[in-house]
């Protein structure tokens, strides 16, 4: 009568320890804690209900499950993908897509899987828009392609609550044979711009020394002008100078006559000469430089070969920087007027008149009055 109580009291502690064990699991499955990047859709009996927001939620336990939908965004790579563009060349490509889920209940309810339908979608959409591009554009239009594909992208992915952020292709890739073309070509088109950069380079020599040569003749001619222009200004003043010299000479050569002629008239036998004033009053002047000579030169003394301080001063010979300053200057007057000039002076159409000695000593004699003969006398 005793082996009931006893086998109840076994019991009541195991269901006991049962209840207590099932009280833990239920609380345990009714809070839910959601990180703060996430979002949980939960379904009761299968039943969609609700989005856990980030925190502490409470369950139904036992007969609820959630889902997680990571909010941040998040990165998809699409494998390498082989295409033929629009001119038959075959290419490889590869790309990543960064995606953002916006609408967790979309995501849960409309699609399976949106990461891999998103990775689907691309792989597709990108082998579409690199069959629609020729080689060159896949090669060198990488934004072009990213832009497509992501509008591509859009229009199904809104539908699923996933935004498609950016899409960016990797590397494109033709095939070796392509590749070992593109190099060739590219061979090429470096060596024909070598050939046209030597080619302008050589023509730019030639046109800087074509001008070179051009300003070198210039320069030559303009020193050419100049030196005839100094030589014939030259030869002018030496002219001058020359005539200058012989007019500053003549009363010397009249006075050397006029001795010559003393040295014929004392050859002969008369003692009583007649000879003109102008003459004898040359000579007193002329006799303060002769040797012992006992002539009166109360007069002006005769000046040497040399010129007088007038006609120095006339030709400048004293300031020969002067000369050169105005030679200088006078290389920019017209060569014709000057060669004229210089002619003329060569066939003796000289303005300063100069006479020959002979013709002076003739106008002296005709000009001389009669009455101002006198004798001399000599011993």
């Amino acid at each position: 009568m005793f082996a009931p109580l006893q086998l109840g009291g076994t019991i009541f502690p195991i269901v006991a320890l049962l209840l207590l064990v099932v009280a833990v699991v239920a609380v345990y499955q009714a809070v839910e804690i959601v990180n703060a990047y996430e979002k949980r859709a939960l379904t009761v009996f299968g039943e969609y209900r609700k989005l856990l927001e980030p925190g502490i939620n409470f369950i139904p336990p036992f007969v609820s499950r959630t889902y997680t939908f990571d909010m941040r965004t998040q990165t998809l790579d699409v494998p390498r993908q082989e295409a033929i563009t629009r001119d038959n060349s075959p290419v490889t490509a590869d790309a990543v897509v960064y995606i953002k889920v916006m609408d967790a209940r979309k995501a849960f309810l409309e699609v399976d899987n949106y990461k891999k339908a998103v990775s689907n979608l691309a792989q597709t959409t990108l082998r579409a828009v690199l069959g629609d591009m020729e080689l060159d554009d896949t090669l060198n239009k990488r934004q072009e392609i990213n832009a497509k594909i992501r509008k591509e992208l859009d229009e199904p992915t809104d539908e699923w609550g996933i935004r498609v952020e950016s899409v960016e292709v990797r590397e494109v890739n033709p095939s070796k044979d392509v590749q070992q073309a593109m190099e060739q070509q590219t061979s090429a088109e470096r060596k024909r711009r070598a050939m046209i950069l030597e080619a302008q380079g050589e023509r730019r020599s030639a046109v800087e020394k074509a001008e070179g040569d051009k300003q070198s003749n210039i320069i030559r001619a303009q020193g050419e002008k100049q030196s005839q222009i100094l030589e014939a200004q030259g030869d002018a003043i030496s002219t001058v100078l020359r005539a200058k010299s012989a007019e500053s000479m003549g009363e010397r050569a009249v006075i050397e006559r006029g001795m010559e002629t003393l040295e014929e008239i004392g050859k002969g036998e008369s003692t009583t000469f007649v000879m003109p004033q102008e003459l004898t009053s040359l000579m007193s002047r002329y006799g303060k430089h002769l040797t012992g000579s006992d002539v009166a030169t109360d007069g002006e003394m005769l000046e040497s070969m040399d010129f007088d301080s007038e006609t120095r001063e006339l030709l400048g010979l004293d300031d020969i920087e002067e000369i050169l300053g105005q030679i200088e200057e006078e290389t920019e007057m017209d060569i014709e007027e000057m060669e004229q000039q210089a002619q003329a002076i060569k066939e003796g159409a000289d303005p300063a008149d100069i006479k020959d000695p002979d013709e002076v000593i003739a106008e002296m004699d005709e000009e001389m009055p009669e009455g101002e003969d006198f004798e001399t006398e000599t011993e």
